[in-house]
């Protein structure tokens, strides 16, 4: 296949002259960006801009009143209470925030997360035998279980009260279980459908705390976890998400998690100063890196921990088991390539190999999407089943896709944008080439060039670095609230040259008038060269801190000779 590089650029129209009149208190540019995330009032702005937005009441969310019932006559009983997580940063984080909080109120709370590569996603029936037959009669789930219709009723003939809480998408039928907390499931009246499973076990612990209140025990006080699995879990950053990231945020930034503190040294990030970008491309790797090369056990126990040394070792373990997982990653990407190597115009890209790792190949899958913009499918083919992760573009819904072949499937489940399955070999071929029908049939008119996106057009010479603080009260950042994005035409090449291992990023200076500035562009360094004299650039505008010192600089998304 080619890499597909040319992509699209996307400009709002300008906002509507009410709407320019009712935020006319703001700089002209910021008027834009506002309008551009829904926002058309001084009073949505104010708002938005301070992330004032209250929190909903937990109550409202089906079941909460039954869980949190059974929860609380648990920790007055001293039973036993498993939390049955994920191994992603969301599942563990929500573990994590679960055993923490019915420990705090006095419950006897036990983590159970299951191995990636011995157990596979989500609840299993083995597992529930082992909690069983240790005593445990109520089993908790956080980011898991809305798809175990066959472990609900495995669970009920065991005598456990399970409780599960999800925030995937449900099937048609729901588990058969003692309450299921999904903000999705159909009649909820939770306003809020986009909260993680950590946002979600955010929301048990208020009711907890709603219904009991506890003296000296406060929910809040677990929002860096909400932060940490809500960012990176890539959930959209709206809403309550967005509120409760900020306040996770500074929740962090006081450095009170030894875990935490500890991983953000061995990553070198300054604590006290995180943002949701260290999260999403820092801390969250690390954190995944331990359940897709190993046991997730490693980063919940770092989460939790309150020994520093500990702490110390556990973030270094993590940290190498990054490095290698970013070379194992590449290792794949290549021999995904080289598998796809023969397909033309696939609408979709499906790559299964037996020297796959299961736990990187949703990396892989999501590489081959940003690359090709096209949906993903990598599997790793064991000696009976094929696991395989799925990635997509906006344009595909690649769980309805799925659940049009469910036929064939063992097991699956996920969002639009990313989902996994687990399909017997033998039926892997006719999978393939249903999803490749349901992909031509729903891509055959679509443009599939990535489309790039814009806030604003404004000349580099108008840019000011006054505005960056306007800029940062947009955080925190991330999918449907994006970075602030600039396009500058017709800037003069003062200079460029390539930067980073393999020259693979490119550093330049560019003019517009009188006013200079640096720029950053990351894997662009194939323009080094052949750069025109003149440039349109998309890029976000930041400060850039290099020994000591610091300075304005422009970080290029995308670049393209002037006047094309």
């Amino acid at each position: 296949m080619q890499r597909q590089l040319e992509k699209r650029w996307f400009i709002p129209d300008p906002l509507p002259s009410e709407v320019e009149h009712e935020l006319r208190d703001f700089q002209p540019y910021l008027r834009q960006i506002l309008y551009n995330r829904n926002v058309h009032t001084a009073d949505e702005a104010v708002q938005y801009l301070n992330c004032s937005a209250a929190l909903g009441d937990p109550f409202l969310l089906k079941d909460m009143d039954i869980s949190v019932t059974r929860l609380w006559q648990a920790i007055e009983r001293v039973e036993p209470i498993a939390v049955y997580g994920d191994y992603d940063v969301d599942g563990v984080s929500a573990t994590a925030l679960m055993v923490q909080v019915l420990r705090a109120l006095g419950g006897n709370a036990e983590a159970y997360i299951p191995n990636r590569f011995d157990e596979g996603y989500g609840l299993n029936n083995e597992a529930l035998d082992t909690l069983a037959g240790r005593g445990i009669r109520v089993v908790l789930t956080v980011d898991c279980g809305i798809r175990s219709p066959r472990e609900a009723e495995h669970a009920r003939e065991l005598g456990v009260d399970l409780i599960i809480s999800d925030h995937h998408m449900p099937q048609n039928e729901l588990p058969r279980a003692l309450a299921v907390i999904c903000q999705k499931r159909e009649g909820d009246e939770y306003p809020d459908k986009n909260l993680a499973g950590v946002g979600l076990a955010y929301k048990i612990a208020q009711g907890l705390l709603q219904s009991h209140p506890v003296e000296g025990v406060k929910a809040v006080d677990w929002l860096d976890l909400v932060a940490l699995g809500t960012v990176a879990d890539v959930v959209p950053l709206t809403g309550e998400n967005r509120v409760m990231v900020r306040l996770g945020l500074q929740c962090m930034r006081l450095a009170q998690r030894q875990g935490l503190l500890s991983l953000a040294q061995a990553a070198g990030i300054n604590l006290r100063r995180v943002n949701a970008g260290d999260i999403g491309y820092r801390l969250g790797p690390r954190l995944n890196a331990a359940g897709r090369l190993e046991s997730a056990l490693q980063a919940y126990q770092l989460l939790v921990t309150d020994d520093i040394q500990q702490a110390g070792m556990l973030a270094q373990k993590l940290d190498d088991q990054n490095k290698d997982r970013q070379r194992l990653t590449q290792e794949m990407q290549t021999r995904a390539e080289e598998l796809l190597s023969s397909v033309d115009d696939g609408k979709i890209l499906i790559a299964c190999d037996s020297s796959f790792n299961s736990g990187v190949v949703g990396l892989v899958a999501a590489k081959l999407t940003e690359t090709y913009y096209r949906p993903a499918v990598v599997g790793q083919i064991g000696d009976e089943f094929t696991r395989a992760s799925c990635r997509s573009i906006r344009e595909f819904h690649i769980t309805k896709a799925l659940d049009e072949c469910a036929d064939l499937l063992v097991r699956h489940g996920g969002h639009a944008a990313a989902a996994g399955f687990t399909v017997r070999n033998e039926a892997m071929p006719e999978l393939s080439r249903r999803l490749d029908e349901i992909a031509r049939r729903e891509l055959a008119e679509q443009d599939l060039r990535p489309m790039l996106r814009a806030d604003v057009e404004i000349p580099l010479a108008l840019m000011r670095p006054s505005y960056l603080e306007e800029i940062e009260r947009l955080q925190p950042t991330g999918m449907q609230n994006p970075d602030a994005v600039f396009v500058s035409r017709n800037l003069q090449v003062v200079n460029a040259r390539t930067v980073g291992s393999e020259a693979a990023h490119l550093r330049l200076t560019v003019k517009d008038g009188g006013v200079t500035y640096n720029a950053i562009a990351f894997r662009q360094g194939h323009w080094a060269g052949h750069l025109p004299p003149y440039i349109d650039l998309m890029y976000t505008y930041e400060m850039n801190s290099f020994n000591g010192r610091d300075s304005m600089q422009l970080n290029v998304i995308d670049l393209k000779p002037s006047g094309i």
